[in-house]
């Protein structure tokens, strides 16, 4: 770790606030959309680790493909020679510096096959050029911070990789030495340890970048679990505030091609969905959003709200206590019919609030395996779900999927079911339904969509789905995509209304925060 006390202000981009970090790792990415002022920061963090007594060199984007950086190669043969090695084994070839007119060196690529040579300053390329740039500053040992804007340019993928590699390499051999790098590219996020977030610097659009200072024990052990399982593909967010997150490749696709139908015309603009494997796994990203500033939005999955990471970072956030604080005014009557033994029912949190809808789930659900009179199709269907759960799984009751199915089933048959419940279990049927309903705002305050219905198949067209846990899923999807291919524009709002509402409350989000 690095301490170098650094303040920022940037007026025009972040009013009065300035940035501030003094802690800082040997390797750093600031990272953000275009015009959030990455360039403009780290210009100020040059100067002010010089400062500080850093001998500082700052390669800007439009520089690092100039070979007139390329005297270095004169002065130091050793630093020649080790790039010569580097970039004949890269590119499969021969590749050696000779001295040209003024003494400069350029580099000469040879071609054994054929005979010939030729000179790199001749040819058209850009990324061999950009790669010696970048190495020779990087081997460069009287460099104390090294700072790098957008290296990825006219480097494809794997060179990406090998020069972040290398910079991994420079560091551990000289602790003394500082890099930053500004980069639109996710193979530079090289993420290898939780301390490594440490040293992320986000920029945002018309507000003060922010950083992780320290990360607790608790997060540590999280993403020493998370990191390996962080994937390229993942590691979108870090250039966008406009991120979605969902559970799977389904949800992906569908939402990704939902994004056309919002009626905002650019209240899409710079949004991405990203699918991250799983229920918790969206914990986890909605963890390190909030820990980075980068504030993504999340639409998952009904059984959500009942156990795992997600549920349990909604409930230790602050904001949906805030959201419900100002709505204690209208709910208070509500309240105390939820909790009408308690003194002071206004004091509610939304664990407190997921937890009452349980136990009303949890009643519901016995009431409906008990019913033995015959039922409605649709009724019947719910009870012989509910009681195939019980029956099949030691402790239902607590299973997130068997909640889910109680929860389903009630706002499904809800009017029709109470003429078949015990009168006090049917007069908790309309309780729940404002309950599950109120849950559902208070988690939309930190930008947690549920979907009401359950999962996203529950909203697919060409199949009916009724209750979670839904099989054959690859099976539906493809169905359902066949659909979204073939349907016009008008026929696609109207099937999935519910689904591009969501999208609408979540980009309209975004779009106000511009």
């Amino acid at each position: 770790m690095v301490f170098v006390e650094t303040k920022v202000k940037i007026p025009f981009l972040w009013g009065r606030t300035a940035f501030k970090k003094k802690s800082w790792t040997q390797v750093n990415l600031i990272v953000g959309p275009n015009g959030s002022g990455k360039t403009l920061l780290a210009e100020e963090l040059a100067v002010q680790f010089s400062s500080a007594g850093y001998n500082v060199t700052f390669l800007h984007s439009d520089e690092t493909d100039d070979d007139s950086l390329f005297p270095v190669l004169k002065e130091d043969p050793e630093i020649r020679s080790r790039i010569e090695s580097v970039l004949s084994g890269m590119f499969g070839r021969p590749i050696r510096f000779e001295e040209g007119s003024g003494g400069s060196f350029v580099p000469m690529v040879v071609n054994k096959n054929r005979g010939v040579e030729s000179c790199l300053k001749d040819g058209e390329c850009h990324g061999l050029k950009k790669i010696i740039t970048l190495l020779a500053a990087l081997y460069c040992t009287d460099v104390g911070c090294l700072i790098i804007d957008e290296p990825e340019l006219h480097l494809h993928p794997q060179c990406q990789l090998f020069f972040m590699n290398e910079i991994r390499r420079a560091a551990a051999s000289d602790p003394n030495r500082i890099f930053f790098i500004i980069t639109h590219s996710p193979f530079f996020i090289d993420l290898r340890f939780p301390e490594d977030l440490t040293g992320v610097v986000v920029c945002h659009i018309n507000r003060v970048p922010t950083h992780i200072e320290k990360l607790s024990q608790d997060d540590d052990a999280l993403f020493r679990r998370f990191l390996p399982r962080f994937n390229t593909y993942h590691k979108q967010f870090f250039f966008s505030d406009n991120q979605i997150f969902v559970e799977g490749y389904t949800d992906k696709q569908m939402f990704s091609s939902l994004l056309n139908y919002i009626e905002m015309p650019y209240g899409s603009a710079g949004t991405g969905v990203i699918d991250v494997g799983g229920k918790d796994e969206l914990g986890v990203f909605f963890r390190v959003c909030s820990l980075l500033g980068t504030d993504g939005r999340i639409i998952a999955d009904l059984d959500s709200l009942f156990c795992g990471k997600l549920r349990d970072e909604i409930c230790a956030d602050r904001r949906p206590a805030v959201w419900l604080e100002k709505q204690q005014e209208k709910q208070l009557p509500f309240y105390r019919a939820l909790f009408p033994q308690e003194e002071h029912p206004e004091s509610v949190s939304f664990g407190k609030l997921v937890k009452k809808l349980e136990s009303y789930l949890t009643a519901a659900g016995r009431a409906v395996r008990e019913i033995i009179v015959p039922l409605p199709a649709e009724i019947d269907l719910f009870r012989k779900k509910t009681a195939d759960l019980y029956n099949n799984y030691e402790n239902a009751e607590a299973l997130d999927t068997y909640k889910t199915v109680i929860l389903q089933g009630i706002m499904k048959t809800g009017a029709e079911l109470c003429n078949f419940l015990p009168l006090p279990v049917a007069k908790t049927l309309p309780l729940i339904k404002n309950l599950f309903l109120l849950i559902l705002a208070a988690a939309e305050s930190v930008r947690v969509y549920i979907l009401p219905r359950g999962c996203i198949e529950h909203y697919y067209t060409q199949n009916d789905v009724n209750y979670m846990p839904v099989s054959a899923k690859d099976r539906l999807f493809h169905a359902e995509l066949d659909h979204m291919l073939s349907a016009s524009p008008e026929t696609l709002r109207q099937d999935y209304e519910e689904l591009i509402s969501i999208l609408e409350r979540a980009c309209l989000c975004i779009f106000q925060q511009r």
